[in-house]
């Protein structure tokens, strides 16, 4: 067998029961002969002693004034306690462990702190620890700079150092262990008869996290398409296989055959504002460069853009538009806004050529009085704009009208 990579998250490392589902994993994986490595998250949430957003807010009680550099030192300790916490119950059952940070990992990043990108991964020492036959325990989410600074990796950088490592590594593949089962065709929060996805496509996949779906960071899935290292979405809590995520040629499973569908998903953006500015006959273009420039000179970004010769209409995130309309202002302009929006989309795959989806959607919204206030598309993706009151019977009337229950 080859080298697998598990990557844990915090909810299934905050508890003693939830440790004790991860050393199941574990040993199961090295019964079927596999060279383990293992990526752990900070454990627990916001408010737990030891979670990335506890530490944060540790630093706002203390005066709020930590620099960018110093503030990655800090948050890379929930990581290290997570690590280390986890190889000491390996070891308590006679697993050979060690734990490398990420810098000792090999992960050389710029030194963008709070957000940093991933250079280069050097798995040398990786691989000489799994020789020896240990478990290999790396601190997710965290690298270090060629000049020695610890660095962090954003939101979602666990899943991201995982599938780095799996592609460094050539694994057989990663698993990213969660507290769902596998990815949902929508937020089973909203939508009470969401099912497990068995397979879905990287581009399927990084387009529902883009969108809204939380279960794997988009970032990640870039990188294991890259290295064409397939992916499973899996419960910590379980022992089901959850969702492989993998080219389409791999859309294969043993009772169904070939997965052949036009939507995989549903997922959803909130609280998002839509401003849309006139445009004077016969400078349309050097109007829209205004804006769209003073958006970038603002630090806003704008998404779900349509231009025409007399208008351009785009939207923004709720805590974004005020300053955004500010800068429009100043410019001379009168932008209309409209808060309180949400992006819904409809991600599938099969969408590109097929005629109908579209209608589908409209007839799926306008049979619960559902105003669309804008529309676009891409090959896999198709959004809609609604008021945020009709989000939730949004997500669930699309849900219904593609039969994702089935």
């Amino acid at each position: 067998m080859g080298i697998l990579v598990q990557k844990f998250g915090g909810t299934s490392l905050s508890t003693a029961g939830a440790r004790e589902h991860v050393i199941r994993h574990v040993k199961r994986e090295l019964a079927s002969g596999y060279s383990l490595v293992i990526v752990v998250s900070a454990m627990g949430r916001r408010g737990e002693p030891y979670a990335t957003d506890t530490l944060l807010d540790w630093a706002v009680q203390n005066g709020d004034a930590l620099p960018d550099r110093e503030k990655d030192l800090l948050m890379c300790c929930g990581e290290i306690i997570s690590a280390t916490t986890l190889c000491g119950l390996l070891v308590n059952e006679g697993i050979l462990s060690t734990v490398l940070t990420g810098a000792q990992a090999g992960f050389v990043t710029d030194n963008s702190y709070g957000n940093a990108r991933i250079l280069d991964v050097r798995p040398e020492r990786i691989l000489r620890e799994l020789r020896e036959h240990k478990v290999v325990i790396v601190t997710g989410f965290q690298g270090q700079t060629e000049a020695g600074d610890f660095t962090t990796l954003g939101r979602g950088g666990s899943d991201t150092s995982a599938t780095a490592l799996g592609a460094a590594l050539r694994a057989d593949m990663v698993d990213i262990y969660t507290d769902v089962n596998g990815i949902l065709t929508a937020d089973p929060r909203i939508v009470e008869d969401a099912r497990p996805l068995t397979v879905v496509s990287y581009t399927e996949i990084c387009n529902m996290a883009y969108q809204g779906a939380k279960v794997i960071h988009p970032r990640a899935v870039e990188i294991a398409m890259q290295a064409q290292i397939p992916v499973r979405v899996r419960s910590t809590f379980s022992e089901t296989e959850g969702t492989l995520v993998t080219n389409p040629e791999g859309f294969r499973d043993i009772q169904n055959g070939i997965v052949d569908r036009f939507v995989t998903g549903i997922a959803y953006v909130s609280n998002i504002t839509q401003i849309s500015v006139e445009c004077p006959e016969g400078n349309g273009t050097g109007v829209q460069l205004q804006i769209f420039k003073s958006m970038a000179d603002n630090g806003i970004s704008v998404d779900f853009i349509n231009v025409t010769p007399t208008e351009a209409l785009y939207t923004v995130l709720d805590d974004k538009s005020e300053r955004a309309i500010t800068a429009l202002q100043e410019l001379g302009l009168r932008p209309k806004s409209l808060s309180g929006c949400a992006k819904v989309s409809v991600i599938g795959g099969g969408i590109n050529g097929v005629p109908g989806i579209m209608a589908r959607i409209v007839e799926a919204l306008s049979s619960q009085n559902i105003q669309i206030l804008q529309s676009a598309d891409s090959n896999t993706t198709i959004w809609v704009l609604v008021k945020k009151e009709d989000m939730v019977q949004s997500l669930r009337a699309l849900h219904a009208k593609f039969e994702l229950h089935r």
